[in-house]
């Protein structure tokens, strides 16, 4: 059986929000190393191997908003379908302190055919719900770790991470959350532009609405914590839209 590489939800929700969840599994398919990459469980429940509780938080928001979402169906280890296809960090073989066997001697030709199997049909689905309608404001979930190895903590609840191409969405989604009393961070803890990636490829090339949001994992762990986020952001996202006036 061919392994489907997304997972599409509430596709005729009438929405023009479309929410996205790049990192949502820890799925290694069959294809690649049986099943394994060759590390730990434990390291395969970490934020290494996908976006703990961001699948969730954006099954809830999406239901939320009314709007069709799309989220990946393979982990970030076997290829990341958040980076462009010429970026270094597309098949990582060392990460936050660990090696990824299955990585390690991976050459160009595997490279292309976990391309051709996993990160492209991902986008082609996610290119055609972006397409559905004219006015499309796209809405990408992720989750960051407290802490990496090694680093002081990380104080934001939530990050909201925008390009300098386009802040028209972020800005003002920014400012309401932080008046809610969250530690929000502006494009942290990372920063919010990177060529070639998701929001890049099907928001800023093609002019659309977009905002990323990062929440940090420990929130959203739980599905409580994933319901209460869901609530907490779609009438935000929604008030935030309207700011725009767009």
């Amino acid at each position: 059986m061919t392994h489907i590489p997304y997972e599409i939800i509430g596709e005729a929700r009438p929405s023009r929000w479309l929410v996205t969840c790049d990192h949502a599994t820890n799925t290694v398919p069959v294809e690649v190393g049986g099943g394994s990459l060759g590390i730990a469980p434990a390291d395969m429940a970490r934020h290494i191997a996908y976006d703990v509780g961001a699948a969730g938080l954006t099954r809830h928001l999406a239901e939320r908003l009314e709007a069709p979402a799309i989220l990946s169906n393979f982990s970030r280890l076997v290829i990341d379908p958040n980076r462009g296809e010429d970026d270094p960090t597309l098949l990582m073989r060392l990460y936050d302190g660990t090696i990824i066997p299955a990585n390690r001697y991976a050459d160009a030709a595997e490279v292309e055919r976990r391309l051709a199997a996993y990160h492209r049909p991902y986008h082609a689905a996610y290119a055609t719900l972006a397409a559905r309608r004219p006015d499309t404001v796209i809405c990408a979930v992720h989750s960051f770790t407290p802490r990496l190895n090694g680093r002081l903590p990380r104080p934001w609840q939530v990050g909201i991470l925008h390009s300098h191409l386009d802040s028209r969405l972020a800005l003002p989604l920014i400012a309401r959350l932080a008046a809610t009393g969250l530690c929000v961070g502006d494009n942290e803890p990372y920063l919010g532009h990177l060529d070639g990636d998701a929001i890049d490829r099907h928001a800023l090339q093609p002019g659309r609405l977009n905002v990323l949001i990062e929440v940090r994992n420990d929130l959203i762990a739980s599905e409580a914590g994933q319901i209460e986020w869901a609530d907490r952001l779609a009438p935000i996202l929604q008030a935030s839209l309207a700011d725009t006036g767009l």
